[in-house]
């Protein structure tokens, strides 16, 4: 079995069932009713939260049922502390200007040290960790500065993910801490031969911190490693037999997260992928009450194919989109849900973000 089998969608299982609570299921050829007009990352209806971050506009109601994505910002996030990190994902009203990123599922805290770290926690109870970037990429160059775990079964994940499923990997299984995976899927869409790729001879991913990158251009994807180019990938590289480019060419999200592929609940390509089941009685885990994944530092810089203005808030599907060609604009509505409470921007809820001592 081809070891990159799975890995389009790299998310936390356990979010499935806040996405179920919409009932009807969406896809391709049962759209979202208006009653519940947003189609989540799970392929269930809903509105408030299913219409944010995710929402897949080719199954939801119609093309603008979903928010507007708001708009890439050149950035450097660092994780001094985690003020900037929305704590619960399922009560937030898309406000990008004041949190930067979302906590989707898991735990995470700050370690203070190096200037401040984000630990990402992964526990035998908690499904694993993601946060979510508040801002879309529609094409740049974003770097995250991180280290990874070093447990088999336990993997480590710098992604982008659009809402129709286009995603650019950057993959860490822990049992290997001298190699980066990397990878692309178009739509989600997981073909027999993947375009999965591992390079290795690096120096320990779990002790020292690299810098991986992910160049998305319009034509050509370029993955780095401490500035060096280890892979490159052309659009027209990926041309089908009707001439479509199975290439990622939507806003994305950038996704960080640590997982559990070692589980009984994997496919068995998948464990065997990730380096086996998980220990759970590993004497890192017993001691400090999880496994873990530091970033340092996320940098984002924009290269939207046109500029957008000044007064731009947004990205939105187009009204000449369709399943393989979907049109991106920009617009200048309101990112926000409507009629969100003030206190929304509250931390409060399921997955409480921890600022207390990191145990390592």
């Amino acid at each position: 079995m081809n070891r990159f089998i799975a890995l389009a969608l790299p998310v936390v299982a356990s979010l499935a069932a806040v996405s179920a609570q919409g009932g009807q299921t969406c896809n391709s050829t049962s759209l979202c009713p208006a009653v519940a007009p947003c189609c989540s990352p799970f392929g269930f209806c809903g509105d408030g939260a299913f219409c944010l971050g995710g929402c897949d506009p080719l199954y939801s109601n119609t093309l603008d049922s979903c928010k507007p994505q708001p708009v890439c910002q050149d950035a450097t996030h660092t994780f001094t502390d985690n003020s900037r990190i929305y704590s619960n994902a399922t009560l937030f009203d898309g406000n990008a200007t004041q949190y930067d990123w979302v906590l989707n599922s898991g735990n995470i805290m700050n370690t203070n040290t190096s200037g401040g770290e984000l630990a990402l926690l992964l526990t035998e109870t908690n499904g694993g960790t993601r946060v979510s970037s508040t801002r879309y990429v529609h094409y740049g160059t974003i770097t995250a500065k991180l280290k990874t775990g070093r447990w088999g079964g336990v993997v480590t994940a710098f992604i982008t993910m659009s809402n129709v499923k286009d995603e650019i990997d950057w993959e860490f299984p822990g049992a290997n801490t001298t190699t980066g995976q990397t990878n692309i899927f178009w739509q989600g869409n997981i073909p027999d031969a993947t375009q999965g790729d591992v390079t290795g001879g690096l120096t320990d991913t779990f002790s020292n911190y690299h810098d991986y990158t992910i160049d998305w251009q319009p034509d050509t994807l370029t993955f780095l490693i401490d500035n060096s180019t280890v892979r490159t990938i052309k659009k027209s590289d990926t041309l089908d037999a009707a001439g479509v480019a199975h290439y990622p060419s939507t806003p994305a999200s950038i996704q960080l997260s640590i997982w559990p592929a070692g589980i009984n609940t994997s496919a068995p390509g998948t464990v065997k992928w990730a380096g086996g089941m998980i220990n759970w009685a590993d004497p890192d885990y017993t001691a400090a009450g999880h496994f873990y994944a530091l970033v340092q530092s996320v940098t984002v810089k924009c290269a939207d194919p046109t500029p957008p203005a000044a007064d731009i808030t947004a990205y939105v599907y187009g009204a000449n989109t369709t399943a393989d060609t979907p049109g991106v604009a920009f617009t200048n509505a309101s990112v926000l849900l409507n009629g969100a409470p003030a206190g929304r921007h509250q931390q409060s809820g399921a997955g409480t973000t921890h600022e207390h001592q990191f145990v390592l």
